[in-house]
């Protein structure tokens, strides 16, 4: 599996937990799905924590689909 791959289970267990059960793939756009606020910040404190990597928020919070998110986390993860 590779790290992209990786990034983008994380983000689709923590939108499961937090938004309840859903088809979430790399084209899932966040719009779509209702996401506030809240919900990116809980996001990017999980990817945090699993890949020990500073997200930051606003940055990650203009990422339209999972897969921009993962590219940009794994973009990160590379510096």
């Amino acid at each position: 599996m590779s790290l992209r791959d990786e990034v983008i289970e994380k983000i689709s267990e923590r939108l499961t937990a937090v938004l309840g059960k859903g088809e979430y793939n790399e084209d899932t756009k966040f719009e779509a799905i209702g996401m506030k606020s809240v919900n990116y910040s809980q996001l990017t404190t999980t990817l945090e924590d699993a890949f020990d990597v500073e997200v930051p928020y606003m940055d990650f919070k203009r990422k339209t689909t999972i897969g921009a998110a993962a590219d940009y986390v794994v973009e990160l993860l590379e510096d």
